[in-house]
């Protein structure tokens, strides 16, 4: 099986432009983050050349991240600001020749007209997915959990393939992020959805039950996760390894070569 380390939470010991070397160094082939944007992509590209490391995703701009904001493709009066951040992601995809961009659906106030905000995502999803088609690039979409991330919009598996099945008849091809700490915390029966979501998942995501560490830590059910992979014929996708370490980056590795090793 196939690791990307997530930078935006792993080896955090050092800056953000040294976690390609410590990527690296601890055996890491791919890499991704949340967001690419606070640095220019040609010395990120540079970083990725000179350690090696391929890049197999990131998201497109989310809003006002530091703020609180968790992505605006659902969100009303925001559409103009979307397709800016759609152009502006997938320029930087270029530059990085990464195949695979997360759009964030954002947060929704309570009692919010979700039909409303249906609308939105599925016409910005729209014109987002044909001008990543384009550019050679997935588009992506991940259901997050309500329990850590509380009115995100897409918050829930049978949602996320509702909202590709319609997509899809309109002739465009959105894929789906399956991250399977969400999964266990909206569903708890991964083996199940995956079964239901493998013909659509581009890419998958780990952590730890409850507390987001280590995939060994916690109540992420392993050998189930691994063998349902191998069942849906699904191992060629990448990992993204999107956990806060519980020490250091390298110290908490061992899953990771327990994985590899595991026989299923």
């Amino acid at each position: 099986m196939k690791f990307a380390a997530n930078l935006s939470m792993m080896f955090n010991e050092v800056d953000f432009m040294q976690r390609f070397e410590a990527a690296a160094k601890a055996g890491f082939n791919a890499v991704e983050y949340l967001f690419p944007y606070a640095h220019p992509a040609n010395d990120i590209a540079d970083a990725l050349k000179d350690n090696q490391l391929q890049q197999v995703l990131f998201n497109m701009p989310a809003g006002d991240f530091d703020a609180g904001e968790r992505g605006i493709a659902a969100l009303p009066g925001r559409e103009d600001e979307f397709l800016n951040n759609v152009n502006q992601a997938i320029e930087y995809a270029k530059t990085l020749n990464c195949p695979r961009l997360h759009a964030m659906a954002g947060l929704v106030p309570e009692g919010a007209d979700k039909t409303q905000h249906m609308t939105v995502y599925l016409n910005n999803l729209e014109q987002a997915a044909k001008l990543c088609s384009k550019a050679n690039i997935d588009l992506l979409i991940e259901p997050i959990n309500p329990i850590n991330i509380p009115h995100y919009f897409l918050n829930d598996f049978g949602m996320a393939m509702d909202v590709i099945d319609v997509l899809e008849k309109r002739g465009v091809d959105v894929k789906l992020q399956f991250d399977f700490f969400h999964c266990q915390r909206i569903h708890a029966d991964i083996p199940a959805w995956l079964l239901r979501c493998a013909h659509k998942v581009a890419h998958f995501q780990i952590a730890g039950t409850p507390d987001r560490h280590e995939p060994n830590i916690g109540d992420l059910p392993e050998k189930e996760i691994q063998q349902a992979i191998v069942d849906n014929q699904l191992e060629s996708l990448f990992i993204g390894c999107e956990y806060v370490p519980a020490g250091v980056t390298e110290q908490g590795l061992a899953w990771m070569d327990a994985w590899k090793t595991q026989k299923v």
